[in-house]
């Protein structure tokens, strides 16, 4: 009997899964398209090359709408379940609601077992060639890379900002460039108009500007200024790219989104020994100065007599003492900057499993709303589901931000979230036992 009632609960929760994931997936991919179809379209980028870029964008919607499509399909399932009367009928023949999550729960981990494999196996690789994709259209067509309206980080060091661009000219209009690669001072230059190409090896990005001004600030005093006015004047930038036609593959993997879990884990333990042997050189500078001191001693209880001398030893000392200060400080920044990078990896690390595991909660969270809910629209599913959704990513996105501050352990703050609400699932369904299922008609 159980058997055919596994199947039958596993059977209702089909097809709600499979009309929330395609929703989901159609209604991200849409709105992805309507923010960046402007820069595509009209642009001369092949179709087919649009397309396949469009899918390989849309590999991270996957392991998002997985998890949110397993919380309205068991919502809905549920929730149809107790419309029908059918969970009364459960409940009087001794089926518990404990008993009826089982198959859900056990579809729901095989599915975040997936979910994880995806996230580790065919994400990151898509990222990889999704980034490769918009280098290649970069290197065709440079300007690609620059949003009207809004500063772009086309060249490592530079904010650039255009107000209009003129594919058709091929021409950028109203143009801000701010420059922070020197940290003696920094550059802002601004131009009527421009235009932006490759050289002809592909090495440097020439930027051609016409009607400017030119603005250099000394740092970090801002106490000197210096301006001057140009009507055609040349920039040249480094490129990250190189030849033309589509990417080989050999591209450097860049950012944590192209790695994989694995990957994620061993450049964290790389950043975690280089902050363990920053720790034990701190105490090199604190054993010499000590020593030094202590060598010392006998100058600083020295005789009246002896003051010249004693001056000349403190000053001595004094220069020895900021140079090991100057050493212990180094050493103090390098722990902050390896321990940031390594809070980043490793919270980018324990995200992919805690976002897989995340079907697996959403059933103990969406059964018992389901039975709440009492209504198997998907309407009601949806809204109920985009509301718990809503305060999970809230809870991740909380958790991701302190962990890359520090302020507390990557792997709690990662999993956070699914503990919130795996504890908001087990007291809902241990208090519907306990009072509203006895009594759902």
């Amino acid at each position: 009997m159980f058997k055919i009632i596994d199947r039958y609960i596993l059977k209702s929760h089909i097809g709600p899964f499979i009309f929330a994931f395609v929703t989901l997936i159609f209604v991200l991919i849409l709105q992805f398209f309507s923010t960046f179809a402007d820069r595509f379209i009209g642009k001369g980028i092949g179709f087919s090359f649009i397309v396949e870029l469009i899918m390989l964008q849309s590999a991270w919607m996957v392991g998002l709408a997985a998890p949110m499509a397993v919380l309205v399909s068991v919502v809905m399932a549920f929730g149809s379940l107790t419309t029908t009367s059918e969970m009364t009928i459960f409940r009087a023949s001794g089926i518990s609601l404990y008993r009826l999550m089982i198959p859900v729960l056990l579809a729901a981990l095989i599915l975040s077992a997936l979910v994880e494999r995806f996230n580790n196996v065919v994400l990151p690789q898509a990222n990889y060639q999704a980034k490769s994709m918009m280098v290649d259209i970069a290197k065709s067509k440079p300007a690609f890379g620059l949003t009207e309206n809004a500063f772009s980080t086309l060249v490592d060091g530079y904010s650039i900002f255009i107000r209009k661009s003129d594919d058709r000219l091929k021409e950028l209009h109203d143009i801000v460039i701010y420059d922070v690669t020197r940290p003696d001072y920094s550059s802002m230059v601004t131009a009527e108009k421009g235009r932006i190409d490759f050289t002809a090896d592909y090495q440097y990005l020439i930027m051609t500007l016409y009607n400017g001004e030119i603005y250099q600030i000394h740092q970090p005093d801002h106490k000197s200024v210096r301006s001057m006015t140009f009507s055609k004047q040349r920039f040249a930038f480094e490129s990250s790219v190189s030849g033309f036609s589509r990417s080989s593959g050999n591209r450097m993997r860049s950012g944590d989104n192209e790695l994989s879990a694995n990957e994620l884990h061993l450049i964290g333990n790389e950043f975690k020994k280089r902050i363990l042997a920053s720790e034990k050189r701190i105490c090199i500078p604190l054993e010499n100065m000590e020593k030094r001191l202590m060598q010392n001693h006998s100058v600083f209880s020295g005789t009246l007599s002896m003051v010249s001398d004693s001056s000349k030893a403190i000053t001595k000392a004094a220069s020895y003492v900021d140079r090991q200060l100057a050493q212990l400080n180094s050493e103090l920044t390098s722990i902050t900057s390896n321990q940031s990078m390594y809070n980043r990896y490793m919270a980018a690390y324990h995200k992919k499993y805690a976002l897989s595991l995340a079907c697996f909660v959403f059933v103990l969270v969406g059964a018992p709303l389901g039975v709440l809910a009492r209504r198997g629209g998907f309407g009601v599913g949806g809204g109920i589901s985009l509301l718990f959704f809503v305060f999970y990513w809230m809870i991740m996105i909380t958790g991701e931000k302190i962990a890359e501050r520090g302020l507390l352990d990557p792997m709690l703050s990662m999993w956070l979230a699914n503990i919130v609400m795996a504890c908001i699932g087990i007291g809902l369904v241990i208090s519907l036992t306990g009072a509203v299922f006895n009594t759902s008609r």
